[in-house]
């Protein structure tokens, strides 16, 4: 078993997937560093890849206007990161900044896509763990837009 497969036998979020599945998305991935600051995706471009945090906390946020970066979701230790990758049109929906230095798993999804046509068992399974995260932030983003359009919106 390799240190990849190892690191994500101990991954909660993986934990349903059987220990073939996590063996074959260990396939498409490797450990990767990332400083404070750096961002890990933006909004809007390609979605290559998603990740999960082993250490650090990275923010999800999107541009408003006359207001700037709003943050979505805190991501800790354990959480996913990155959905897009799953969803045509493979465009990432959020800026991912590192608010410390961070450490995560980095996942191709090029190479996950293609396992998952291989494999639809892996991409089924894929898939609702995904759904469950996607859910998860856009109850994120409508808290974060309730916050802030909710005194404009009980004037009315």
């Amino acid at each position: 078993m390799s240190e990849l497969q190892d690191r994500l036998a101990g991954a909660e979020a993986l934990a349903h997937l059987t220990d073939d599945q996590r063996a074959t998305i260990a396939g498409c991935g490797h450990a990767a560093t990332h400083a404070a600051g750096e961002y890990l995706l933006r909004e809007g471009e390609v979605a290559s890849a998603f990740f999960i945090i082993e250490a650090g906390v990275v923010a999800l946020e999107t541009f408003v206007p006359e207001r700037g970066a709003l943050t979505i979701e805190t991501l800790h230790d354990g959480d996913l990161l990155g959905w897009s990758w799953l969803v045509p049109p493979y465009r990432v929906a959020f800026d991912a900044r590192a608010l410390t230095d961070t450490r995560s798993l980095h996942f191709e999804a090029a190479c996950l896509r293609g396992k998952c046509e291989a494999d639809p068992a892996l991409g089924y399974a894929l898939l609702k763990l995904f759904s469950a995260v996607i859910l998860e932030r856009l109850q994120s983003a409508r808290v974060q837009l309730l916050d802030l359009y909710g005194s404009s919106l009980a004037e009315l």
